[in-house]
């Protein structure tokens, strides 16, 4: 099998019987250069480990390099490509490593990733068991005002949940910034307003609320920062009022949002969110493994290098009896991708 990873912090993956190769960091395939680097590591990794693949595995949109990369090299060889989605391929990698081909809960967070309804996921909870997964909940919608820009500009998030919260008049007084009338008039008429079930994209939202982080220069900087001054912080106790579970399973956190948009003081604000986050989804998993059944759990995607998001779900999921996989060896984030691919593929054709 020859998976070709994501789109961001590329790795691509072969596999030769039992084993599976990841290949170095590759890197963000917004370039030339980066997309040729994934052709070269691609051909060396075949060529030193003498193997000729019998399928292909990518990513499900169909815009990414590395998803176009695998369908002409699959159709060049006459094998078939396997189109799987984001965050089955999270849960997948962690699977695969802990050699647990079983069925399993998989709680996925990360940025984004395409699914299979054609909406930006990001904050999922599925059932997974090899090459098939379920959705079973997911989190509560945001809207990002300009699309993908609101990831680069964490108060656009933040702008989004004020308007959902009715407080869309506060939002040109807190974020002072030339774009925020047009942000305004955007969530008013709808217009280019995609939504997402993103857990990063609340990270950022809570890093804008709090005054922390309004733009970002890379990928996660909101993120990063929010998670350092909860670290300095120290410890709060979570807020089970600041966040619901509505009547179809989906896990809402506009009153914890709420919550820190009147919240002065920034080390508390992200204590808190941190201490939330891990209580409500340490519950919702909790309730999903009494309605499935299911007592393994496997945490994927780049929210899970966060140490107080994935100590504080270890401990808790831990505690509660449930068995907890998590990534060791291949990256919890994008860079794991093409592992989980690759083996949620080799269970398609077995």
């Amino acid at each position: 099998m020859l998976a070709t990873g994501a789109w961001l912090k590329n790795t691509v993956c072969v596999t030769r019987g039992d084993e599976a190769f990841l290949s170095p960091h590759i890197g963000d395939l917004d370039n030339g250069p980066t997309c040729e680097a994934l052709d070269e590591a691609a051909a060396h990794l075949l060529s030193i480990l003498e193997v000729e693949p019998a399928a292909c595995a990518h990513d499900l949109h169909p815009d990414f390099y590395s998803s176009r990369f695998a369908a002409q090299f699959a159709a060049r060889h006459g094998i078939p490509a396997f189109a799987i989605q984001h965050h089955h391929a999270h849960i997948a990698s962690v699977c695969a490593e802990h050699g647990h081909a079983g069925p399993a809960l998989g709680l996925a967070l990360d940025g984004v990733g395409l699914g299979t309804d054609g909406t930006a996921w990001g904050g999922e909870l599925l059932s997974v068991q090899g090459a098939r997964f379920e959705r079973l909940e997911h989190l509560g919608h945001l809207r990002l005002p300009g699309g993908d820009r609101a990831a680069r500009e964490p108060w656009r998030v933040a702008a989004g949940v004020l308007h959902a919260l009715g407080r869309a008049g506060e939002i040109a007084q807190r974020f002072e910034r030339p774009g925020a009338g047009v942000v305004l008039e955007m969530l008013e008429r709808g217009t280019n307003c995609p939504v997402t079930t993103s857990a990063g994209r609340w990270f950022d939202c809570a890093a804008a609320l709090l005054g922390i982080r309004e733009t970002s220069t890379f990928e996660g900087q909101a993120a990063m920062q929010l998670e350092a001054i909860a670290t300095a912080h120290g410890p709060v106790a979570p807020d089970e009022s600041l966040w619901r579970l509505g009547e179809d399973g989906t896990l809402e956190f506009l009153p914890l949002a709420e919550r820190l948009a009147a919240t002065a003081d920034a080390g508390f604000g992200a204590a808190l969110f941190h201490a939330t986050l891990v209580e409500a989804l340490a519950e919702w998993v909790r309730r999903a493994a009494a309605a499935t059944g299911l007592d393994v759990v496997a945490l994927g995607g780049g929210c899970f290098v966060n140490a107080l998001l994935s100590d504080g779900l270890r401990r808790e999921l831990s505690g509660s009896g449930l068995c907890v996989l998590e990534a060791r060896q291949a990256p919890a984030n994008d860079g794991g991708v093409a592992l989980g691919q690759a083996w949620a593929a080799l269970q398609e054709v077995s």
